[in-house]
């Protein structure tokens, strides 16, 4: 026994086991050996419910059959709504009919990869489901045990802080309430964590202890309990860490084997990764890890110390622990979460968390609970007007891991000049765009629209030309989703804060369509904009809302590098045929961008100016037979042709008759199949596309 606990003390041990086995998960999820189990032409399936989600007329599921995959079935009447809402149930069998599709990746730089994320999770096919039936319910017990924690779930008033604290999701919380949490910094509250499972445990410690049972069988009772608690809420990392932790720590104190807490984070983290190697490229795995290990590390800070000063360290610790994993996935950092916690914690720990635990048993207290958690929201919502949150561009893992290897170093040593270090590289990180000495282009997939964006060289100014946009139908209520997915915050904000452009100097819109100008009212509210400029025509509904925009009056314009020529300058009463169409020159390179500008239009350009061969064509019309005449594209014979389009729109666009014009002259790029085009200028161009 002896022998062993000195086996047991040796720190190194721990290190290398650690290491050994994070090397064995990279190698098994980063060397692409994997073969699914299905053929891409199976189109009938019996599969189990592992997971699902109804969001207006849409159903999510993850199922289980030969492997993991990835269910999508869209809702047909609102009668099948409910009797899905009254009969689905985890672990039940559904017999299927529908086509299997590879995942796509993402076609716009720096933003969220769904492929890589179902990759992941060990899911290598989406399905898009066209008939779907109930075959059985689940008689698995532990199932119903679950299925029954949703359906008590389910009939309590006040529910969504249920659904989050209990049942592990937040899918019942209104999005601005979590983009509130999310912007303040205190999101990781109301996701199931090591907090939560730290009060829940001492609670149930707190009873076991009355009772006078032997220790080890508290912990082993307690761990079971856990365990359970955990498959009800889907094994999430942050859980599983603390859960397995707790149990190690109880064993080593139990029987008194004095190894360091630091050694036992790296028993649990081997243990885990072990079971699934992909689980540590989940965030919430990560960031879990990453602040427990940091705070064991600086535990000597908060000896001696109140619970104001302790918690506040506490806060400063997480947040510096997890600074270079949200500047790295989510490209921001907001400094006053730390004094946020002080708040919220509190709050959280003592009084939420532990009435949502009494509310689950005594439903008829819900009402209070209801009461705590608006006032909880609407403190949120009011905090979020003094905005601190500060904007980083993509950053590399290389930088992300020496970030960390220093403050690993300063916390160990206690060396204030690593603080030095530590500072210049989050600086290297905010001023990185203001070292690139080249003109970028991006022509950014904005599904049936069109968008481009130009930033000088230290990007010292970003041009937006057109923003895209969506046509919205009106939908029935029960079809509408918790949220819509809207492109001037889902991809162009995020994209330019990606590429460090915080705000645009000038935007143009070519002309008032919804696919080229629907998403401008939207961009103003949530992003600066110094310039808009729109054409000479007649000014629709959608442009007369525009704050602050200017009719073109200029022929020419010198931006930094770039210089804007604008070529129709004729009024023609008609919405594409107004179309603003500009001829770019940047160091020699020449660019047209064509609106929607039908053959009339160019007609006349060609008649007002002498256009020669330009080496790079912003198709018009997004490839309509109504645009791109012989006569234009023989004239400027551009070396590259740019489609910006939507897959599969209803449109049919780009029309064959064009597409075969553009490739008898040169290479031609197509935003639905290839993605953003990236252009970077620089004694030359170089073009590199993000296909899906």
């Amino acid at each position: 026994m002896r022998k062993l606990k000195t086996i047991l003390q040796h720190n190194n041990t721990y290190r290398v086991i650690a290491l050994l086995v994070l090397l064995y998960s990279l190698a098994v999820t980063l060397i692409p050996n994997y073969k699914s189990k299905y053929e891409a032409n199976e189109t009938e399936f019996i599969l189990n419910i592992l997971e699902y989600k109804i969001d207006g007329n849409k159903l999510s599921l993850t199922l289980k059959g030969k492997e993991k995959i990835k269910g999508i079935y869209y809702i047909k009447t609102e009668e099948e709504k409910e009797w899905l809402e009254k009969n689905l149930e985890l672990e039940g069998t559904l017999k299927i009919k529908g086509t299997l599709k590879v995942p796509n990746n993402n076609t716009v730089p720096n933003l969220f990869n769904y492929k890589k994320y179902l990759y992941f999770n060990k899911i290598y096919y989406l399905l898009e489901i066209n008939e779907l039936k109930i075959d059985k319910k689940t008689d698995n017990i532990l199932y119903k045990i679950k299925n029954y924690a949703y359906l008590r779930a389910s009939k309590i008033k006040y529910n969504k802080y249920i659904y989050a604290y209990i049942l592990g999701t937040t899918d019942n919380l209104e999005e601005n309430i979590i983009d509130s949490y999310r912007t303040n910094g205190i999101s990781h509250l109301f996701a199931l964590s090591g907090l939560h499972v730290g009060i829940f445990s001492l609670i149930l410690m707190k009873i076991l202890s009355k009772l006078k049972i032997k220790k080890v069988y508290n912990y082993l009772f307690i761990f079971i309990i856990l365990l359970m608690f955990a498959f009800i809420t889907g094994f999430s990392p942050s859980i599983l860490r603390s859960i397995l932790l707790f149990f190690l720590l109880g064993i080593n104190k139990i029987y008194n084997l004095n190894i360091r807490t630091i050694n036992i984070l790296y028993l649990t983290f081997s243990i885990i990764v072990l079971v699934n190697p992909f689980i540590i490229f989940q965030i919430g795995f990560i960031l879990s890890f990453i602040t427990t290990f940091f705070l064991i590390l600086t535990s000597y800070l908060i000896e001696n110390k109140n619970y104001l000063q302790s918690l506040l360290i506490v806060s400063a610790i997480s947040f510096i622990s997890s600074l270079g994993v949200s500047i790295y996935f989510f490209g921001s950092i907001n400094p006053m979460g730390i004094i946020l916690n002080l708040i919220f914690v509190p709050l959280v720990s003592f009084i939420i968390f532990p009435l949502s635990l009494i509310v689950y048993i005594f439903p008829f207290l819900s009402n209070i609970l209801n009461i705590l958690t608006n006032i909880m929201e609407n403190l949120s919502l009011f905090l979020t007007k003094v905005k601190l949150e500060i904007y980083f561009p993509a950053t590399n893992i290389s930088s992300i891991i020496i970030y960390y290897i220093c403050l690993t170093i300063l916390f160990k040593t206690r060396n204030k000049k690593i603080i030095f270090i530590i500072f210049f590289i989050l600086m290297s990180w905010k001023v990185y765009p203001y070292f690139k000495n080249e003109t970028s282009i991006y022509f950014i997939d904005v599904g049936q629209g069109d968008s481009c964006l130009l930033v000088t060289p230290h990007a010292s100014k970003a041009i937006l030309i057109d923003t895209g946009g969506k046509i919205s139908y009106n939908k029935e209520k029960w079809m509408r989703h918790s949220k819509e997915y809207q492109i001037s915050t889902d991809t162009l904000i995020p994209f330019m804060r990606s590429i460090g452009v915080y705000k645009l100097d000038y935007c143009f819109l070519t002309h008032g369509d919804t696919d080229h100008a629907g998403e401008i009212i939207n961009l103003q509210k949530n992003f600066k904009i110094d310039k808009i400029y729109i054409n000479k025509g007649e000014v629709n509904k959608l442009e007369s809302n525009i704050q602050k925009a200017k009719i073109i009056d200029f022929e020419a314009i010198q931006i930094d590098n770039i210089k804007i020529q604008s070529l129709n300058d004729k009024i023609y009463m008609d919405e594409n045929d107004d179309s603003l169409v500009f001829l770019l020159n940047i160091e020699n390179v020449s660019i047209i961008l064509t609106g929607d500008a039908s053959t009339k239009t160019e007609k006349d350009i060609l008649s007002n100016y002498n256009l020669s061969k330009v080496d790079i064509l912003k198709v018009g019309h997004h490839g309509s037979k109504t645009s791109s005449s012989s006569d234009f594209l023989e004239t400027i014979n551009p070396s590259i042709s740019i489609i910006s389009s939507g897959l599969n729109n209803r449109f049919n666009h780009p029309h064959q008759e064009v597409l075969n014009k553009l490739e008898n002259i040169g290479e031609v790029y197509n935003t639905a199949y290839d993605g953003t085009i990236e252009i970077k200028i620089k004694n030359g161009y170089k073009v590199k596309n993000y296909p899906r």
